[in-house]
């Protein structure tokens, strides 16, 4: 899951991103409303993060172009903004939830989880091709019953293509939802990663198979 977090309290940000990153999350960090909503421009984010105090801009105007942008997408309003007021502001601009300051990660990254699994959210299904079957809420893969071992970007990479089953996903397309803008990412990652869950599909008796589309992209299909 891509996380995009709006946030300029540089220490505050790290910490976040470390936290979430040992609950399965990745996040792009952004200390500015200006950066942030161009980010979105050219990645698909799972969920977004908000402060709503910012150096540039008020957090409630940004949260309802946020909104207007985008109406699925949740936003979780990270605040030291605690009173009635505030709350009610930020719900009716278009917040899922909030989270106040200081915070635990174990609770936010449950809240990241609950806004997940709303119906028609990220994390709210469970993902069938052939055989093969996806518990997107536990990150549980099973081919024919039985349990395959895989790595958290393994289960990404086979997640975004069992949404999209029967249609091409291209590198690109690939590298944003799994690393989002990080750029420690090698030349060859998605080709090592699809190699290695091509083959976990493979030895675990799979009925479905992720081609690949030479200077196109992949795709799975039964």
């Amino acid at each position: 899951m891509q996380i995009l977090l709006i946030e300029d309290h540089d220490r505050l940000a790290m910490a976040i991103v470390k936290g979430l990153a040992d609950f399965g999350f990745g996040v792009d960090t952004f200390a500015n409303a200006a950066d942030g909503l161009s980010a979105i421009k050219s990645t698909a984010y799972d969920g977004i993060i908000l402060d709503l105090g910012l150096p540039d801009r008020d957090g409630i105007d940004v949260l309802r172009e946020l909104r207007e942008r985008d109406r699925g997408t949740p936003i979780l309003v990270l605040t030291a903004r605690d009173g009635v007021d505030d709350r009610v502001a930020g719900l009716d601009a278009g917040a899922d939830d909030y989270v106040f300051k200081p915070c635990a990660m174990k609770e936010l990254a449950a809240r990241l989880r609950a806004l997940l699994r709303r119906p028609g959210r990220a994390l709210g299904a469970t993902l069938t091709v052939g055989n093969v079957r996806l518990d997107v809420s536990s990150r549980q893969l099973t081919v024919g019953g039985s349990v395959v071992g895989s790595t958290r970007r393994e289960i990404g990479a086979l997640e975004l293509l069992m949404r999209r089953e029967g249609q091409v996903i291209s590198k690109s397309a690939l590298e944003d939802g799994l690393y989002g803008l990080s750029k420690d990412v090698s030349a060859n990652a998605i080709e090592v990663l699809i190699s290695r869950v091509r083959r976990r599909l493979e030895v675990a008796g799979a009925s479905c198979s992720i081609r690949t589309l030479h200077g196109i992209g992949y795709l799975l299909k039964e």
